[in-house]
This record gives structure tokens, sequence and C-alpha cells, in this order.
């Protein structure tokens, strides 16, 4: 399991606490936790099922 998943599950009280069977299906790497954060925010900010399956796929 990924350290950030594992923060997501860890004393949080937004949606990913109520669902502990989560599992990391796409990664990406990146040489600091601020652009890794900010790439984060923006496929959370997409907030479509169909663009984050493509980029699972690609």
């Amino acid at each position: 399991m990924s350290v950030r998943l594992e923060e997501h599950l860890k004393n949080h009280k937004g949606f990913t606490s109520r669902a502990k069977d989560w599992a990391v299906k796409y990664t990406e790497s990146y040489p600091t936790r601020t652009e890794a954060l900010r790439r984060e925010r923006q496929i959370k900010k997409w907030k479509s099922r169909k663009m984050i399956e493509k980029l699972i796929m690609n």
C-alpha cells in the first residue's frame, strides 16, 4: 500500500475513511512532494471518471 493511501485511511474523516478496501491502480513519480500534490489536485479537479479511466489505461 502506498504511503499516500495509508495517510487517507488513517484518522481521515473524508470519503476514503468509510471504505477500507482501496487498491492502488495507477502511480506517478515526482521529484518533490510539492509537485506530486500539485498533480494529485489536478487529477482530482477533473471530476470525470472517463478522464481518470483513460489516464489509467494509457
